[in-house]
């Protein structure tokens, strides 16, 4: 049957820039399908995009290849064959997780494919007599590792063992390491709301010059309308005419194809000021807790301090507790010498009555 289309949709393509592997580089003006293909002769599954005659996108799914999701419309995957990462912008989050679960349907189709091959090889590598001994090892295929994720999502990990010692018995030493946590926490979360906070104003720059931009093109693509309606009534569809409306719609064409990236900017700045107010609240929840801590460190020298003043009073007491003992163990001492005299006394009185 040979390559057959299993599952469709439109989207618009991207490949990362070959020279700074950060910055994404369009190669489609608008969307265009992108498609499944599955190959019954070579039993392999291949993505596949046509801009007019142009294959924008010709990658074969391997194993090792990872689709990742980028944003809530954005999703990229990377091909080491082609060297390169490709970067597919949806128009709903619907069409990015239907396209996302075709790519891992396929994906481990193509695993088990591949192992299926490879049991094939393995069974005519293996000689006719199995029975003999001896050191027989499976081929192994070489496989180029694919699927690259570079974003930095902030996340703050609380540590386990930082709650519990807010919990144990109060010293001074555990009190004061889990303030210089929190310290460390709150200063690193305020150097990144600092930086977000300078990139959100860079870019809500660049969205006003943007927005003059979109406006700019819109009056021109306007006034070119006219200009193409005004000479069609003028000239009564001359051939001179006809080639500058030519020209006038090839001019409209690409002011649209200017007005859709601007927008996917648009786009674009407005998910970085969705995070950096997530990063805020981040922030003033951790000023919350480091306050709470703060109050909880001084409850926790109160009742340091209370504790070392019934430690005096107790030692207090038994020091007077001794002291009175002492005296009493003298007392008796004193008591029990008269009543060893007053025996003796007895003693020899008893003696001289006998005699």
């Amino acid at each position: 049957m040979g390559e057959q289309p299993i599952f469709s949709t439109r989207a618009h393509v991207f490949q990362i820039d070959p020279n700074t592997k950060k910055n994404w580089v369009p190669t489609s003006k608008h969307a265009v399908p992108v498609s499944y293909f599955y190959d019954s002769t070579r039993n392999v599954y291949r993505i596949i995009s046509l801009d007019g005659s142009k294959a924008i996108i010709n990658s074969t799914i391997t194993p090792n290849m990872t689709f990742t999701k980028t944003s809530h419309k954005f999703g990229q995957w990377a091909d080491s064959r082609a060297n390169t990462v490709y970067g597919l912008g949806f128009s709903s989050e619907a069409h990015l997780s239907k396209f996302a679960d075709k790519f891992a349907e396929f994906k481990e189709a193509a695993r088990l494919a591949k192992e299926k091959s490879q049991e094939k090889m393995e069974l005519t590598s293996t000689p006719s007599q199995e029975s003999v001994t001896g050191d027989l090892q499976s081929p192994v295929t070489p496989e180029s590792i694919n699927g690259t994720d570079d974003r930095v999502t902030p996340d703050t990990a609380f540590n386990t063992e930082s709650h519990a010692e807010i919990n144990t018995v109060p010293f001074p030493h555990s009190s004061t390491s889990i303030t210089k946590h929190w310290e460390a926490e709150l200063a690193a979360l305020k150097g990144n709301n600092a930086k977000l906070t300078t990139a959100l104003l860079e870019s809500t720059a660049n969205v006003k010059q943007w927005k003059q931009q979109l406006a700019a093109y819109q009056d021109e693509a306007e006034r070119l309308h006219k200009r193409v309606t005004e000479l069609e009534c003028v000239s009564g569809q001359t051939a001179g005419v006809k080639t500058q409306k030519t020209e006038l719609n090839q001019t409209i064409e690409e002011l649209e194809a200017e007005l859709k990236a601007k927008e996917e900017e648009l786009e674009k700045l407005k998910e970085e000021v969705e995070k950096a107010s997530q990063l805020q609240t981040q922030r003033d929840s951790l000023s919350q807790k480091l306050q709470e801590t703060e109050l909880r460190n001084a409850e926790l020298e109160c009742q340091l301090l209370d504790l070392e003043q019934r430690l005096e009073n107790r030692r207090l007491e038994s020091e007077s507790f001794r002291k009175s003992l002492r005296s009493l163990l003298e007392l008796l001492d004193g008591k029990i010498f008269q009543l060893t005299e007053l025996r003796d006394s007895l003693a020899k009185l008893m003696e001289s009555d006998s005699s």
